[in-house]
């Protein structure tokens, strides 16, 4: 199915969306849609998938033009969308999930869930998914719960699939997954419209490539393009790949945790006796496969999990049972992995979100009374600092984009002056240009003399970051190396090797790569 998009603009209010926007997706092609948060890219597919009637502009499909009222309408045509945010309800079973709006039905219109998990086990085998029916949504992982969102998209017979920025919350593993079923989805005749701002993704898989930025198309390109050249593109002007950094001069051990122990539910160890310590001006980089202890290391020292056995010291003094907003006052900044979640509060201005952590303190409060002008005053002066991009400082934080929402965030925790830096993901959902900015702060806040905690299942920004990498496993740090340390080395310790194994692994020339998890795409 050949599918076209022809002139269309997408108005809200004052502010263009999408603005004569052309697309062309062949047949079995995966057709990269690049750009940064912002740019237009998911409203475009809202317009396709029938969410958003566009102002101007037409949508065929095999020439003939098409007007969708709704998703219904889309479907109907041909048309699937995996959404980032996936649409499952979580205690129903992965059958009644697929059957959700379509519900199959037999004799006096009873539901036919038999059907369903026929249709779902038939498609799971055929692509090699292998998901359970039966299954409840909330039970499974999050790239289950992808896989079901696409098993729900075939059953309604799509040819052309819409994937939202499907790795944003995948592990590395899961996004080799995803990249292997796309792969397989276009062998058999799918056409797939990825909608992406990772440039390492777009050239290992995209046969195509259309850049947007601020709604319009910019330019168009093929995998061989330098992830330099894409960059260029969505961003409007030359952008590093990698952090320009002097080389580290760490001062004295401030902070350190020793035989730190979490247990979660069921006894079951989050953190095995982890000890390490950061100097001043030093980024200790906390590498790892999503979900193996680097989280609750971040929350421990910032006090959201309580730790059973352990130390947490900031410069000499024991913070491992103090409350939260005593270890922020100690000069704790902490910019949490999921911003929407722990870092903002989406119906609060911009200027709020600001002060969240100090809103009682001076000189934003006097007693019990806020002081407005030098909240604003404070507000404004951060949001020039940090670029962020917005029309008011008074409009809720939900309205900006995922990159400017980080950026507040980081201005909020930067703008203080710190003892240590906790960054949990601290470019998770941002876009290139954004990420350039936030590695930037971090180098400087380093160089100012502040020790950094940084996690990150990114490889990439792991060694644009660190001056030193401790690496997690199953809630164990299986060792601590330097950034000048082989990749294959580092995969070898994310997948449970200690680190002298995992050298003379290497070393002796043994292939490593079936057990690493940790590169973001196998190209």
């Amino acid at each position: 199915m050949k599918l076209e998009l022809s002139g269309i603009t997408k108005r809200f209010g004052s502010f263009t969306a999408n603005d004569s926007i052309d697309l062309v997706v062949q047949p079995g092609e995966i057709h990269a849609l690049l750009g940064e948060n912002g740019a237009g890219k998911s409203t475009l597919m809202n317009v396709l998938y029938g969410l958003y009637a566009p102002e101007e502009g037409e949508i065929l499909i095999d020439g003939t033009a098409q007007r969708f009222s709704g998703p219904g309408d889309a479907v109907a045509a041909g048309i699937g969308m995996v959404h980032q945010h996936f649409m499952l309800v979580p205690v129903f079973t992965v059958a009644e999930s697929v059957a959700l709006g379509y519900e199959p039905t037999r004799g006096a219109g009873m539901l036919d869930l038999r059907e369903a998990r026929r249709r779902v086990q038939e498609i799971s085998a055929r692509f090699g998914f292998h998901i359970d029916p039966d299954a409840v949504i909330e039970d499974l992982p999050v790239g289950a719960q992808q896989r079901v969102e696409i098993i729900k998209a075939l059953s309604r017979d799509a040819e052309v699939l819409i994937l939202d920025e499907p790795t944003a919350v995948l592990t590395p593993q899961e996004t080799d997954e995803l990249i292997g079923i796309m792969r397989q989805l276009k062998e058999r005749g799918t056409s797939i419209v990825f909608i992406t701002h990772k440039l390492r993704e777009v050239k290992a898989i995209a046969d195509q490539i259309t850049v947007i930025r601020r709604g319009r198309v910019v330019g168009t390109a093929v995998p061989e393009s330098t992830e330099s050249e894409l960059a260029g593109l969505m961003v409007g002007r030359e952008v590093h790949l990698t952090t320009d950094k002097q080389a580290s001069e760490p001062g004295e051990e401030t902070f350190a945790v020793e035989g730190l122990t979490v247990v979660g539910s069921g006894e079951n160890l989050l953190l095995d006796d982890v000890s390490l310590s950061v100097r001043r001006g030093e980024v200790l980089a906390v590498a790892g496969v999503d979900g193996n202890g680097q989280s609750e290391l971040a929350e421990a020292i910032l006090g959201l999990v309580e730790p059973r056995t352990g130390t947490i010291v900031l410069d000499g003094e024991d913070l491992a049972h103090r409350s939260v907003k005593e270890r922020l006052r100690a000069g704790i900044g902490f910019v949490p992995e999921d911003r929407s979640t722990d870092g903002v509060i989406g119906g609060f201005s911009i200027r709020e979100n600001m002060i969240l952590d100090l809103y009682d303190t001076e000189p934003y409060a006097s007693g019990l009374s806020l002081q407005p002008a030098t909240i604003r005053a404070e507000g404004e002066k951060k949001v020039e600092e940090f670029d962020i991009r917005l029309s008011s400082i008074d409009h809720p934080i939900s309205t900006l984009s995922g990159g400017n929402q980080q950026k507040v965030v980081l201005a909020r925790e930067l703008g203080r002056p710190l003892r240590l830096l906790v960054a949990s993901q601290p470019t998770r959902g941002v876009d290139v240009g954004s990420i350039e900015f936030v590695h930037k702060r971090i180098i400087a806040e380093r160089d100012s003399g502040t020790p950094c905690l940084i996690v990150s299942t990114e490889l990439d920004e792991v060694y644009n970051l660190a001056d030193r990498i401790a690496v997690m496993y199953k809630g164990r740090l299986m060792g601590i190396v330097p950034p000048t340390t082989p990749r294959d080395v580092l995969g070898l310790m994310m997948a449970g090797v200690p680190e002298d194994e995992a050298l003379a692994r290497v070393a002796s020339g043994e292939d490593a790569t079936e057990i690493s998890a940790a590169e973001e795409d196998p190209a």
